[in-house]
């Protein structure tokens, strides 16, 4: 990803409303845009703005354009919404901090996260990864309770970055 957008150069082209989210043309750079328009194309969970003939992404430009700084690490949706750009949505993150604050896989079948059936023991077992260990919570016959023991592991290792859905 190009940083060599600066914050003014931004501002001059970009209007960003931090209570909504968007991002509008100030200024016409191409003949496609026009001035008021929204900002930006959505892909894969995420709003991408072309800017001076490269793509960034907008979560990132909205660091820049309130803070006047690239980011120094990622930059976290707190609700896992990739197009929720709102100012109060944002936080900086680790990648570790950013991956905990994931919700549950696609393949997930218990419907909890960190929740799985251990088929040998035939009971449901909770897990989960903290600073790259992984920590088994316990069997439990009950997936509900496995949950329960997730989330509070979450809560405990995880702090504000913890995710139980």
């Amino acid at each position: 990803m190009k940083n060599d957008l600066t914050a003014d150069q931004l501002r001059e082209v970009l209007d960003y409303s931090p209570d909504t989210g968007v991002f509008r043309w100030k200024k016409r750079i191409s003949i496609r845009i026009e001035v008021g328009q929204e900002a930006g194309s959505r892909g894969e969970g995420r709003i991408e703005i072309g800017v001076y003939g490269h793509n960034y992404l907008a979560h990132r430009l909205a660091w820049l354009w309130m803070t006047g700084e690239w980011p120094s690490k990622q930059v976290d949706h707190k609700d896992v919404d990739g197009l929720n750009n709102r100012w109060a949505n944002l936080r900086l993150a680790t990648h570790s901090e950013n991956v905990r604050n994931s919700g549950r896989r696609r393949n997930n079948t218990s419907g909890y996260k960190g929740v799985s059936f251990a088929p040998k023991e035939r009971k449901w077992h909770a897990r989960i990864m903290a600073n790259r260990e992984l920590h088994l919570l316990g069997y439990f016959d009950r997936k509900e309770d496995a949950a329960a023991a997730y989330a509070e592991a979450a809560k405990r290792l995880h702090g504000e970055f913890s995710r139980t859905d």
